[in-house]
């Protein structure tokens, strides 16, 4: 392997229009004929699922793997074959459909040293290592050898004494259409309402039962990244590219940008911003499949504008340094897509969720009073040149302090250069993004480049805090609250100690609702209280407690903490960013008012002859006039 060869194999898993590399029924061959490595780690589910058919397990049981594509579901198939010792040439073969035999101990507690063949049963692992594949087109007839087998796993799941086990790879929705064009027979029945409450659930596995099925897309886009982003920056390719010492205008010379790049993604504060939008978008609710996080990195490393494909090729590099245009290859800009086309970045998963940051198009006055005027300025000039100035390849150059100056002096016919700088503007909003140390962070306003300004808050005084088992400190539960009671009424208040259950008299979700129902203490008082926590999949919750047996909950994301943060801060979104969240919280208000029914009918409580009125005091708190209803 030579340096050359290593980095357009690494190409390959850019956003290349044919991507061979991104799947595993391809990569070996790929990288076969390159002579060099793939990028291979270990997925935090894999020992789980090969414990399931090792003879460690004296009951194999039947696996289903399951996810959005790109998730590793094959990558998973084959290390499961390689672990029971299969034929690599077999596994090599374009057939979705492999079996072998695999002996299994009748009783592990007498298992002996020597392998007694007649204390071992031989069972049969079936592996249909992508179902789509596999199955016929929707519309077409079954094949019968591929009903049978099928029909056999449905009796398996329910079997103790089964001498056949399955493994399968299958994305959601083929999973479920596939049984549901199978014939009712009884096990197919039971078969398919299993697989349907796993997968609604959520669960591994139903006792009394032999299937575990596993949702490669539950796991944490977080940690694959991790895993990930090692795997790559420790390929063996690195080393070849520094075996000789290249040349001023060579790749991997000084100037060379990949060299940067590369350099770059390593340095840990890097890392750490680049894992916290991979987290956010996790508690959002948005997945990065390893395709996906792997076609990011190499991107960032390899991404130029001006080149074919937006990609970098070793021969490229020598024309980029001899152009000028070294800075339009800045890792920070390719993080999030930026050297691709508008209509080709909208159509790829992850840059698609990064886009909702909108890092680099948001900013505050002091990041780009240190942009455009800290050179040479009494208070902004160190940071200036300890965040901008310090980068040789993407800080400012003779370009950047040419158009910025053209952009001050201004003109009415200068609006292609303003148009120019606003554009270097958002790429250097982005470098500072990556670049701002920790401790800086707060007094630059490191969010505000991004359009969720409470997102590092989030991360880490609410996901880390519950994740460590602590409570979340008082004044973000009350800014909540409050945020939550300026929803509910419609009415700016201030109120933070209680939840206002209000109604407009006939429609719980109105703009405005000044009836007001009851109020939720967010202390504990009589069963009564709002409290933050970790769901069972790991998501912040805020749960309001009505009774000791009644309660609501609303997964708290990052667009809905966002939101009730900046109203109870600003009072007011753009519709735009709110509209969602906006029904979301009214749909919980009219849960809230259902449960106020439900423990009022429990205690046997009138609703009494009158209404309360909720006005609003010139501080901002609330208060209820009485209003006798005579009949």
């Amino acid at each position: 392997m030579i340096a050359k060869d290593w980095l357009l194999f690494l190409r390959q898993y850019a956003p290349v229009p044919r991507n061979d590399n991104m799947y595993d029924e391809t990569i070996q061959r790929s990288a076969q004929r390159a002579g060099v490595e793939p990028i291979l780690f270990e997925h935090p589910a894999q020992t789980h699922v090969i414990s399931c058919f090792n003879q460690d397990s004296a009951d194999p049981v039947s696996v289903i793997l399951t996810g959005t594509a790109g998730d590793g579901k094959t990558h998973l198939c084959r290390q499961v074959w390689i672990a029971l010792r299969g034929d690599p040439a077999l596994w090599g073969s374009d057939n979705p459909y492999l079996s072998l035999k695999y002996h299994y101990p009748k009783d592990r507690t007498t298992w002996p040293e020597t392998q007694d063949p007649n204390l071992y049963r031989e069972v049969t692992i079936h592996f249909i290592r992508d179902l789509s594949g596999w199955a016929p087109q929707q519309g077409s007839a079954w094949d019968q050898n591929k009903l049978d087998l099928l029909l056999r796993l449905c009796r398996a799941i329910f079997d103790p004494a089964s001498d056949e086990v399955f493994l399968i790879a299958a994305n959601d929705g083929q999973l479920i259409e596939c049984w549901r064009r199978l014939p009712d027979a009884e096990p197919v029945v039971k078969a398919r309402s299993l697989l349907e409450k796993l997968l609604v659930e959520d669960h591994q596995t139903e006792k009394g039962t032999r299937l575990k099925m596993f949702n490669l897309s539950r796991w944490d886009s977080a940690e694959i990244f991790d895993r990930a982003y090692s795997a790559l920056l420790e390929h063996p390719g690195w080393a070849t590219c520094t075996q000789e010492v290249p040349g001023e205008t060579q790749v991997f010379g000084p100037k060379c940008p990949i060299r940067r790049n590369y350099e770059l993604l390593q340095t840990p504060l890097v890392h750490s911003r680049l894992r916290s939008l991979i987290q956010l978008c996790d508690y959002n609710g948005l997945h990065l499949p390893i395709r996906q996080l792997l076609l990011l990195l190499s991107n960032a490393i390899l991404g130029h504008p001006d080149c074919n494909d937006h990609l970098m090729r070793p021969s490229d590099v020598p024309k980029l340094i001899r152009s000028g245009t070294l800075s339009k290859a800045s890792l920070f800009n390719n993080i999030l897509g930026g050297n691709l086309s508008d209509t080709r970045r909208q159509s790829i998963t992850i840059f698609d969720y990064f886009d909702r940051f909108q890092l680099g198009y948001e900013t505050s006055n002091k990041v780009d009073n240190i942009l455009i005027f800290g050179e040479g300025d009494p208070h902004f000039g160190e940071l200036f040149n300890s965040l901008v100035r310090s980068d040789p390849l993407y800080g400012a150059d003779e370009a950047f302090f040419a158009a910025r100056d053209a952009y001050i002096a201004g003109g009415e016919d200068d609006e292609k250069e303003s148009k120019e700088f606003l554009n270097m503007l958002v790429a250097q909003r982005r470098g500072l993004f990556f670049r701002i140390p920790d401790e800086l962070a707060e007094t630059l306003g490191l969010w505000e480049l991004s359009v969720f300004r409470f997102a590092g808050e989030y991360l880490s005084q609410v996901i880390k805090i519950l994740r460590d088992g602590q409570c979340v400190k008082r004044p973000i539960l009350s800014r909540l609250v409050k945020g939550l009671n300026r929803i509910f009424t419609g009415m700016l208040i201030n109120s933070e100690r209680e939840i206002l259950l209000a109604t407009s008299g006939n429609y719980s979700q109105a703009k405005i609702s000044r009836l007001l129902v009851d109020r939720v203490s967010v202390e504990p008082r009589h069963g009564e209280r709002v409290a933050l926590s970790l769901s069972n999949s790991g998501r912040a919750t805020l749960t309001v407690h009505l009774s000791d047996t009644i309660e609501e909950n609303l997964e708290l994301n990052l667009v809905r903490y966002e939101f009730l943060s900046r109203i109870a801060t600003e009072g007011a979104l753009p519709a735009s960013f709110s509209k969602e969240c906006y029904e979301d919280l009214l749909a919980f208000k009219t849960r809230l008012l259902s449960a106020h029914k439900t423990r009022r009918d429990t205690d046997g409580a009138s609703e009494g002859l009158g209404l309360r009125i909720l006005n609003v005091t010139s501080q901002g708190l609330p208060e209820d006039r009485f209003v006798e209803v005579i009949t």
